[in-house]
């Protein structure tokens, strides 16, 4: 059901950056679910994590480890290793270790990520048996199918690319995400790998990351739960043969941060089209905030609305729910006077009532659409943020009750 999301856009390789993809069976026989990246020798590897305090055991070592040496990636999807406790740590650091072991590295040198059910045991010697194939398939060719060996609830693999050129030199950065539910932003919401073979310094790169996901990977929601596991990875070879980027400033620092924040932007938009059940894609957005806080409060209050996302739904423009979402956002001396609420680009309600100009058969074709915007104007002061969600559908339900089936 995934809403404006089609095939995997061509994903340009890195090089210096390989994905090999095995099948460990840890939900079902046969399917690809184990995937290993390896990044050259010298790359700069930078991370977001999930502010979950039930963060689980591979978030807790991929953060330990990530300010060290890092030369591979290993993700494992059908168990989340979360709620795991002292095993589960210890579970992962074993399957690192076998990886490090197989791959010739030391075992810090492995970041493991992890996603599916929360709660239950991984199963490392499943992990183990498939980590030879996995590096036997390794290739910088492998972006699709490991967009596609880190999916669970998701129904189509996630990826961007761009390039661009600097003094006759081709610049490429590709990424992929997963996600589809238990969505809302604390970091970065999901699990994202995003490389490039620009060579750029440590420090650069992770404000680079933290900017980049700020603007997107923490602009979207589904259901308002933060997960356990989200992570978002950036990785900087370095082959590509301009000099390396030591600060936040120049032509070439701007060319890469456009074009990853475009990926990143792109990913992100991705995992909400591809929503569990999703059948609209939202965009919420509110401008003439006194501050940015104040208009991400109010989007978040209309994006995490139940009445409001089954509304979406139904198509039915109850726009008085949305009104409610935004009184009760928590924004100090709110004068509603002031506010004006809008679908598309139909006024529907106007200092404090409905809209004069506003009729029912407008709001309900404006529903109708697969893409919807909510505008709200506070009149407070200079202000905008845009967030993106969805609606909440019967298939959202049966998705999350038989999870575990």
């Amino acid at each position: 059901m995934a809403v404006g999301l089609g095939p995997l856009p061509t994903l340009h390789p890195v090089p210096g950056f390989e994905l090999g993809i095995a099948s460990a069976g840890i939900k079902r026989p046969g399917r690809k679910d184990v995937v290993v990246m390896r990044c050259a020798e010298g790359s700069s590897v930078a991370g977001v994590f999930t502010l979950n305090a039930f963060c689980a055991a591979p978030v807790i070592l991929s953060k330990q480890r990530v300010q060290g040496t890092v030369r591979y990636l290993l993700t494992n999807t059908g168990n989340a290793n979360a709620g795991t406790g002292a095993q589960g740590l210890a579970a992962a650091e074993r399957t690192c270790a076998k990886l490090a072991e197989l791959a010739g590295v030391e075992a810090s040198a492995v970041l493991p990520f992890s996603t599916g059910v929360i709660g239950e045991p991984l199963p490392v010697e499943k992990i183990e048996g498939a980590l030879q194939a996995a590096l036997d398939d390794l290739s910088e060719n492998n972006w699709a199918s490991a967009a596609t060996g880190i999916m669970t609830t998701d129904t189509l693999p996630k990826g961007a690319s761009r390039q661009f050129q600097h003094d006759g030199v081709t610049v490429t950065v590709t990424g992929i995400s997963k996600g589809a539910g238990m969505i809302r932003p604390n970091m970065a919401t999901m699990l994202g790998y995003i490389a490039t073979d620009a060579k750029v310094a440590p420090n650069v790169l992770k404000d680079l990351l933290l900017d980049g996901a700020n603007k997107s990977f923490n602009r979207i929601t589904i259901d308002g739960d933060t997960s356990t596991n989200d992570c978002c990875m950036l990785i900087a070879t370095g082959k590509a043969a301009v000099p390396e980027i030591t600060e936040a400033s120049g032509p070439l620092f701007a060319a890469l941060k456009q074009a990853v924040f475009e990926v990143c932007m792109e990913v992100a938009k991705a995992i909400v089209r591809d929503g569990e059940g999703a059948t609209k894609f939202v965009t919420v957005e509110v401008n003439g905030g006194g501050n940015h806080q104040e208009c991400l409060d109010v989007a978040y209050a209309v994006a995490h609305s139940p009445l409001i996302k089954t509304a979406l739904f139904a198509s039915d423009p109850n726009w008085g729910r949305i009104l409610a979402a935004v009184g009760r956002a928590g924004v100090p001396n709110l004068d509603v006077s002031l506010i004006d609420v809008y679908l598309g680009s139909v006024c529907i309600a106007s200092k404090g009532g409905r809209s004069a100009s506003y009729t029912e058969e407008q709001g309900a074709a404006v529903m109708a659409q697969e893409e919807i915007t909510i505008r709200i104007e506070l009149g407070r002061g200079q202000c905008s943020e845009i967030i993106w969600t969805t609606d909440l559908s019967h298939e959202y339900v049966k998705i999350n009750a038989e999870y575990r089936s």
